[in-house]
């Protein structure tokens, strides 16, 4: 999810600056060629928006870059089950599963009224038989879900991306890890926090983020299990980044 547009001193570690106007130019432009609006999930992408604004979600979606950038990858690994921690409004697993015919995605959603919005949306795109949602505390429903896979019901995931509460970070990805097949790839975002794991000096916007965002870092570098980087962007969502990893 891109984090709320917010005027501040960045310096003082206030919260996430406004994404530079060069950068939004570059997404609109790069978007218009390679996901303009006659692309055959456009329409479903953007009423899932509509939908999720008039009924009061916040604007914390995943950018539209980056969710074609999930939707792609699955692609390329051929996944077919794929776990989300944080649903919201259901854009991400709507665009990854639109993307990928063959594609089943359990995502997980804290908040009641995300989850009701999020099965409006994911109905409306005729995916409802591809995407399950889960509802309640992710730490109280993904072991509901993985002990489904230890009993053979489902499969191992072959993608997890995790974009929720940032303290639990690391909590979620150690979780799934033990879900997912030999080679599945995890992705963690917001975990950049413009530039504050550096320094970690915690947001006072957002208590927790960059903690949050340090601690999966450092403990995807000391765990055997996966292998991981760090790639910093830039764009709609103002200055942020993802950790990429890879179960070994």
């Amino acid at each position: 999810m891109t984090e709320p547009q917010q005027a501040s001193d960045f310096s003082k570690g206030v919260c996430v600056p406004d994404p530079n106007p060069e950068w939004v130019a570059t997404d609109l432009y790069t978007l218009s060629h390679l996901d303009p609006s006659t692309a055959h999930n456009s329409a479903i992408l953007k009423g899932t928006l509509d939908n999720s604004a008039a009924q009061g979600l916040p604007d914390i979606y995943s950018s539209r870059a980056f969710a074609k950038f999930l939707a792609l990858q699955a692609k390329a690994i051929d996944a077919k089950h794929f776990l989300e921690v944080g649903t919201l409004g259901g854009f991400a697993s709507i665009w990854l599963t639109s993307e990928n015919p063959r594609l089943k995605v359990i995502t997980l959603e804290y908040s009641p009224h995300h989850a009701k919005v999020a099965r409006e949306n994911i109905a409306n795109a005729g995916l409802s038989d591809r995407i399950t949602v889960h509802v309640g505390p992710a730490l109280e429903t993904l072991p509901t879900v993985l002990s489904d896979i230890d009993a053979g019901k489902l499969p191992r995931f072959d993608m997890v991306y995790v974009d929720a509460d940032k303290e639990n970070n690391w909590s979620y990805v150690d979780a799934a890890i033990n879900g997912c097949r030999k080679g599945a790839v995890i992705v963690v975002d917001n975990v950049v926090q413009g530039g504050q794991i550096a320094s970690g000096k915690e947001r006072s916007d957002k208590p927790g983020y960059v903690s949050g965002a340090r601690k999966v870092i450092e403990k995807v570098g000391k765990d055997e299990r996966v292998t991981g980087t760090v790639i910093q962007t830039v764009g709609e969502g103002s200055y942020d980044g993802f950790l990429f990893a890879i179960v070994q």
